[in-house]
């Protein structure tokens, strides 16, 4: 399964229709509508509904999911930020210097770290910050279209500067790849971002991965933060009786109840001929009875 988890929301519509529909053309089975919240966050953090599937027949296969991307400025607003997985799928931050990203590394409770690699960045990336990051399950995101469509050559040579970088930095590891597609002509098919990812330093299997394994673990992490406690026990089920086997007691009540029924019938009706005694009416004496009181009355009068 191939995963693109940033897809900028659009206020055109009809754009991002087009976009997620060429996607699902490509060959992706999971995309993530981005939603982007820069400086304080609002008192209402509930995201925007989302017309599934888009007005489009997109077939069953497609998933979409909700994405929240916070751009790190104020430390001071951070602390909302586990509020916002009661409302999206995934939460990602994108730092904006050094202490931001040292922040996102080492203490936010997020699921990817997200770089604006079109900028120069002051100080070049460290392993200990981002190996930090990677063990705790966060995921570094490199977005391939940043400088696609635009014409500064300064973007695009930091790009390719920036995610080479990346690449030597964490050896390869923990690394996703998204589009940021902002319209149909920024998207680009699986096979044409592995051999991006090859050009930039990183193996054919390493690039596959950013694509399919990777961004999965992101997916799961998130879900098991949601619903899970603490992330290490899952309820799958609390102990209710399937419905199938809720069926089955059913049909075997029905059945047990028809079976007595039909067996009170039989009895009823074997009973049918024998002779009700009235109340008062004697009860008629055998034949052997009559010899036996004779016998007692004989003895006794003797």
């Amino acid at each position: 399964m191939f995963y693109d988890l940033n897809v900028p929301w659009n206020d055109n519509i009809r754009e991002l229709q087009r976009t997620v529909a060429f996607l699902d053309e490509l060959g992706y089975d999971v995309v993530a509508l981005t939603h982007t919240f820069s400086g304080r966050l609002p008192t209402d953090l509930t995201p925007p509904p989302i017309p599934h599937p888009l007005s489009l027949p997109t077939p069953s296969r497609l998933r979409i999911l909700r994405r929240c991307n916070i751009y790190l400025t104020d430390a001071a607003t951070n602390h909302r930020i586990p509020q916002l997985q009661q409302h999206y799928d995934i939460i990602a931050a994108r730092p904006t210097d050094e202490r931001t990203l040292q922040q996102a590394c080492a203490s936010l409770d997020i699921d990817l770290i997200s770089l604006d690699l079109t900028q120069r960045f002051e100080k070049h990336f460290k392993f200990p910050m981002l190996g930090t990051a990677i063990t705790r399950g966060v995921k570094i995101e490199l977005c391939y279209s940043q400088a696609l469509l635009t014409g500064d050559a300064t973007a695009k040579r930091n790009l390719i500067s920036n995610a080479t970088q990346l690449i030597r930095v964490t050896r390869g590891r923990g690394l996703i790849f998204s589009s940021e597609a902002r319209s149909v002509l920024a998207v680009r098919a699986p096979s044409d971002v592995i051999n991006l990812a090859s050009i930039w330093g990183l193996g054919h299997e390493r690039g596959k991965d950013g694509l399919t394994k990777e961004p999965r673990s992101v997916v799961e992490f998130a879900r098991l933060k949601r619903e899970s406690f603490r992330g290490v026990v899952d309820v799958v089920a609390g102990g209710e009786q399937p419905a199938f086997e809720i069926v089955e007691k059913n049909k075997q009540i029905q059945k047990t109840k028809k079976q007595n029924n039909i067996q009170q019938k039989r009895k009823a009706d074997s009973l049918e001929g024998t002779p009700v005694r009235q109340p008062g009416e004697e009860k008629t004496m055998s034949n052997r009875q009559k010899k036996r009181n004779k016998k007692t009355g004989l003895e006794a009068e003797q």
